[in-house]
């Protein structure tokens, strides 16, 4: 019994200590990870703001020497004299494509989920998926040279005479589906971008599918509503945020990609009302042509890289804006 009151007597004696001790750890614990945590975010910042600075450095004797001329101007000539640079062409390139591989995409890419999430049999549902997301982790270059060697021949010995036979003579049509067959071409570009970014649609959309609650779906059914139906009225609508975030996460990689443009695209720099004629992009131009590139040439270059952030940025900043309305909507 004296042994137990002396331990007793010496664990109240130590006890406001140890609880002390104990509450500035648990201080200096908090204090570590709070400063931890917002250097990592100042640090994405300042990386981001280097990033800024670095490309308006890069590409400030490009501003100075051809100004609002740079955004307007066709040519692309390094070699002239004077050297004739502008980056109408590869905007043009950029956007188009991207446009296209997103029309290509997005209702492919929204249909596999929905068949996996509400028509395919359990035991294919896996595969399926795992197929899918195999897609995403194939390096851009392997399906640029897939591209280059199996679909771009078969895209104009095949699909581009058709479509150029079946449109010659409409008007706008008879345009934009006009000219000789091409190995490389805008369409071509297009339909890779499209393979490249089909599953991160697929992806998050068939993730977001499977948030709605089960009992929303019961219900429809129990009233009498087909599968289409279900999809239309109760899956779409629920889950309409997180599948235009998941688009504009694929529109942002499609921008952004090269290596597998620059392999199919053709690299020209002209306009043509024809998806069958080759073209460029900006990632593509700056591929191709940063490695030889020196004074006033690289200064534009850089350039193209500071309109394609900039580009982004606003496509991303717009994307946002609209899910924040969509949410503001829903949550009325």
């Amino acid at each position: 019994m004296v042994d137990m009151a002396v331990h007793a007597s010496a664990m109240e004696s130590a006890g406001p200590y140890d609880r002390t001790r104990a509450l500035n750890a648990f201080k200096l614990g908090d204090r570590t990870f709070y400063w931890t945590t917002r250097i990592c975010a100042l640090l994405v910042l300042l990386l981001l703001g280097g990033i800024i600075i670095s490309l308006i450095v890069g590409s400030w004797p490009a501003i100075v020497e051809f100004g609002g001329a740079f955004l307007t101007t066709q040519r692309w000539a390094p070699s002239a004299d004077p050297p004739v640079l502008g980056a109408l062409s590869p905007v043009y390139g950029t956007i188009l494509t991207s446009v296209i591989a997103m029309i290509i995409a997005i209702p492919v890419g929204i249909g596999i989920a929905i068949f996996l999430t509400e028509l395919c049999p359990m035991w294919a549902r896996r595969p399926i998926g795992m197929a899918v997301e195999l897609l995403a982790g194939i390096p851009s270059i392997i399906y640029g040279m897939w591209g280059f060697f199996i679909l771009g021949p078969f895209l104009a010995n095949t699909i581009q005479p058709f479509f150029i036979n079946l449109f010659e003579g409409v008007p706008i049509l008879g345009s934009i589906f006009g000219g000789p067959p091409s190995y490389l071409s805008l369409f071509n570009a297009s339909l890779i971008l499209a393979i490249m970014v089909l599953p991160f649609i697929t992806a998050i959309s068939r993730d977001v599918f499977a948030t709605v609650p089960p009992v929303l779906k019961e219900a429809a059914y129990g009233v009498g509503c087909t599968t289409w139906e279900v999809v239309r009225h109760v899956v779409l609508p629920y889950t309409r945020v997180g599948v235009i975030g998941g688009v504009m996460l694929a529109l942002g990689r499609a921008l952004g990609e090269t290596m597998a443009v620059t392999f199919i695209i053709g690299n020209s720099f002209r306009i043509s009302p024809s998806i069958f004629a080759p073209g460029t992009t900006i990632s593509a131009a700056i591929a191709s042509e940063f490695a030889e590139s020196d004074g006033l040439h690289q200064s534009s270059l850089m350039l193209l890289g500071l309109l394609l952030f900039v580009l982004t940025f606003f496509v991303l900043a717009a994307a946002r804006l609209m899910l924040l309305r969509l949410q503001k909507k829903a949550g009325s």
